[in-house]
């Protein structure tokens, strides 16, 4: 095939493929030419600045070609909001309901409910009547944003009063935010008064009940539903059966996800990029990467072509095939192979790299991004932080951390944490613990832990104890007691476990059977159940049954 067979300069994977199986060397040369030929091709080129004349139909067309060139982003979303300021205020253009319906739309895309809400009200204030369009997107702010369903359901009232009659793709929203909180049942009764208003549902309203089956592991409901569908004469979408690709592949049911693709054709929907990038992922995370690479060609005898989601796919699947290294060497011989590669490509190697421990190739890498203009992002930089961190190279990390470029994260605090700890560097993990504060990054479960432990490692008991009652005040309760418990067992400090669990006792808090085994077993180990300090260990236990 012409698309796998173009020619790539080979020296230059002679480091990839001189220590790498027949198997890896094929698998790493049909990668490389898969990723030139995707850099090959030609970049769309943004919307121009503004339409060609003020009409609100022609600003509308180019709010809507912003909105959908970067609809991930945001950028485009505040283009859009850009170009309908600019209507109401240079222009002095009454913009109508559809371009405040597009902005509020591409906003709601780009997750900012807030601004999609202030438009609206905008477009209230201005005097315009909403339309159907409107209020549904309104719904849609309501019910899969902001999870206010009375809201919801009062503007589906409005509509009807109003003769603006709640259409298919009214109802498909509510459902939509319905399910991803949860609340199927309430969404299937959503799906009851459609059929009773004589709505007919679609695709797009079975589609998130099938989601909602399928992540919380009722594959057996999800394939029930389908059939109901197609009985209903609903023919499902390609989405639908993605969903459903997507939970079998997570639970290695590869053989049911080809009688799917083999009867596509019959059953009337056409797998695309997303079906089969899906079906890659979960053969390569099961370790059949030969097969997740056979794919390609009956991606190609469809006249689909991998996109930048399957190619880092396939690059995962290079890496777990036999090691990173090979990948890692195809990244640095990028330029010379005609690939583009990106940000994304640079952290799924770099992230094997560190499963293998070959932490200076990780460094090696970032050191590689600048010269070839990848700007790292914060997973690139939590990534060499940790790497730096298994190095010994603690310094080096924190300056990492404290550069302009880097905007550190509780991951990247959490890491740190770990290594100064592990090195008996209380001092300075309890300066990182303040630094969270001071930089508005929230402590987690983990932090406190980290904290604790180190903390109780040093002797410093009565600072852990400290630490252990301000996670009680940010809800760490259960995560948490285990660190300070453990702390105090093993520094031999019985007399300040048994206040701390009277204190417990106290304030109301519950302790579990699992973190009464757990007081048991370390008190057992540290030779705590035998001796003078026996009537110590019975004070406590007896304390702790009165708890439950």
């Amino acid at each position: 095939m012409p698309y796998l067979t173009r020619p790539i300069p080979r020296l230059l994977l002679a480091r990839s493929l001189s220590s790498a199986h027949l198997r890896d060397r094929h698998f790493l040369l049909r990668f490389a030419a898969l990723a030139k030929e995707l850099s090959d091709k030609p970049v769309p080129l943004p919307p121009p600045p503004r339409p060609r004349s003020p009409h609100p139909y022609d600003y509308n067309r180019l709010m809507s070609a912003h909105a959908a060139f970067d609809s991930s982003g945001g950028s485009g979303a505040d283009r859009a909001l850009h170009l309908l300021d600019e209507m109401r205020g240079l222009l002095h253009r009454q913009p109508d309901a559809a371009c405040f319906t597009t902005v509020a739309a591409a906003l709601s895309s780009a997750s900012r409910p807030g601004a999609a809400l202030a438009v609206l009200e905008a477009m209230d204030a201005d005097g315009v009547t909403p339309d159907a369009v409107a209020c549904t997107v309104l719904v849609g702010v309501y019910a899969c944003h902001l999870q206010r369903f009375d809201a919801a359901y009062e503007v589906v009232r409005w509509m009807a009063e109003n003769g603006l009659a709640p259409d298919v793709v009214t109802y498909s929203t509510l459902i939509r935010g319905l399910c991803s909180a949860g609340r199927v049942a309430e969404a299937l009764g959503v799906l009851d008064l459609m059929l009773e208003e004589g709505c007919r549902p679609n695709a797009h309203t079975y589609t998130p009940i099938m989601h909602a089956y399928c992540t919380t592991g009722m594959i057996r409901e999800a394939k029930k539903l389908l059939d109901s569908m197609i009985a209903a004469g609903c023919a499902p979408s390609t989405v639908t059966y993605n969903v459903l690709i997507t939970a079998l592949c997570k639970t290695g049911a590869f053989e049911e996800v080809e009688v799917l693709l083999e009867e596509s054709s019959s059953k009337g929907w056409m797998p695309d990029t997303i079906t089969y990038s899906t079906y890659m992922d979960g053969l390569c995370r099961s370790g059949r990467v030969d097969k997740g690479f056979a794919l390609v060609d009956r991606m190609l005898s469809n006249g689909l072509h991998p996109n930048e989601v399957t190619l880092n796919i396939l690059l995962d699947g290079v890496c777990r095939s036999s090691s990173a290294w090979g990948a890692k060497c195809l990244l640095e011989c990028s330029a010379e192979l005609g690939w583009d590669a990106s940000v994304v490509n640079y952290n799924t190697v770099m992230r094997r790299l560190c499963d293998e421990r070959r932490w200076l190739a990780v460094v090696k890498l970032f050191t590689d991004m600048p010269k070839k203009g990848i700007a790292p992002n914060n997973w690139t930089f939590n990534i060499v932080v940790h790497s730096l961190c298994k190095l010994g190279k603690l310094h080096y990390a924190l300056c990492l951390m404290r550069s302009e470029e880097f905007v550190a994260d509780v991951v990247t605090y959490n890491t740190l944490i770990r290594h100064l700890s592990l090195s008996g560097k209380s001092n300075e993990v309890y300066l990182l613990f303040h630094q969270m504060l001071e930089e508005g990054i929230a402590h987690n479960e983990i932090t406190y832990s980290l904290v604790i432990d180190c903390l109780c490692r040093e002797d410093k008991f009565t600072v852990a104890l400290s630490c252990f009652y301000r996670s009680l005040e940010d809800g760490f309760f259960p995560s948490v007691i285990s660190s300070i418990v453990r702390g105090l067992i093993v520094g031999g400090k019985l007399d300040e476990l048994h206040t701390l669990i009277g204190w417990i006792c106290g304030q109301g808090f519950a302790i579990d059977v699992y973190m009464y085994q757990e007081v048991i077993i370390a008190l057992c180990k540290n030779g705590y159940c035998q001796g003078t300090e026996m009537y110590k260990v019975c004070h406590i236990l007896e304390r702790m049954l009165s708890l439950r």
